[in-house]
């Protein structure tokens, strides 16, 4: 089955934008169970044929349940970039996410939001070869070293967990349900001569990430999909 490529920004939104699909992509690979998710709006966004950016951005305001049935609110911060030079940008735009507040019930000013970003790239790193790289806080008591499991909200709204993906390190290994399912992002699936297109065997993902093949398929067709990519070659 051949589908739309994911690495192109126009997919990557055309995919993020169906809110189960999206809701499948983050719980799997934040290991959580999202059980409200809204795509907040994009305040930088530009017409994709006039800018230069080479740092694609998605925000989400999550609602997580935890594993004692408590429901916490987070804000996921997709940053996807072609080039290592645009390390600056991901602190810029992370900079501004922590700037913001959230409204709360019953409360007058807006509450600052836990943070969880997720980096996907579209180069490798340095030093690290494994495609899928979590970089997760924990607390501990500085004299004894002992690992702390409460949770404050002032240390969780100043300091926040990132999961970084290597898309050229994605391959026919496929470990964990995280790397199943990005699968789709396999660059080695290209189809000689139009790097628009991955062929995917439909039957090597599971049954529950299928659907999420179909969509990329359906979006094969679309001109106007087809027509972006063509303009993102040329950033």
């Amino acid at each position: 089955m051949q589908i739309a490529n994911p690495i192109y920004d126009v997919v990557f939104k055309y995919l993020m934008q169906n809110n189960d699909i999206a809701i499948l992509v983050l719980s799997t690979i934040l290991e959580e169970d999202i059980i409200s998710l809204d795509l907040l709006p994009q305040e930088t966004a530009m017409a994709l044929e006039k800018r230069t950016l080479t740092v694609y951005r998605l925000d989400f305001s999550a609602r997580i349940k935890t594993e004692t049935g408590e429901e916490r609110h987070v804000v996921i911060e997709i940053q996807k970039a072609k080039f290592a030079t645009d390390i600056m940008r991901f602190r810029r735009y992370l900079g501004e996410q922590y700037k913001k507040g959230f409204p709360v019930p019953g409360e007058k000013l807006p509450k600052a939001t836990p943070i969880i970003s997720i980096y996907f790239l579209g180069y490798r790193l340095d030093h690290i070869a494994v495609p899928v790289i979590k970089v997760l806080r924990r607390y501990y008591d500085a004299a004894t070293g002992e690992e702390i499991p409460a949770r404050e909200a002032f240390i969780e709204s100043l300091t926040h967990d990132s999961f970084v993906i290597q898309i050229p390190q994605l391959g026919p290994a496929r470990r964990t349900a995280t790397e199943r399912l990005l699968a789709i992002f396999d660059q080695h699936r290209k189809v000689e001569g139009d790097g628009h297109i991955l062929d995917v065997d439909e039957k090597r993902y599971p049954e529950e990430y299928r659907k999420i093949v179909r969509w990329l398929n359906g979006a094969v067709c679309e001109p106007d999909i087809r027509r972006t990519m063509e303009v993102e070659d040329d950033i």
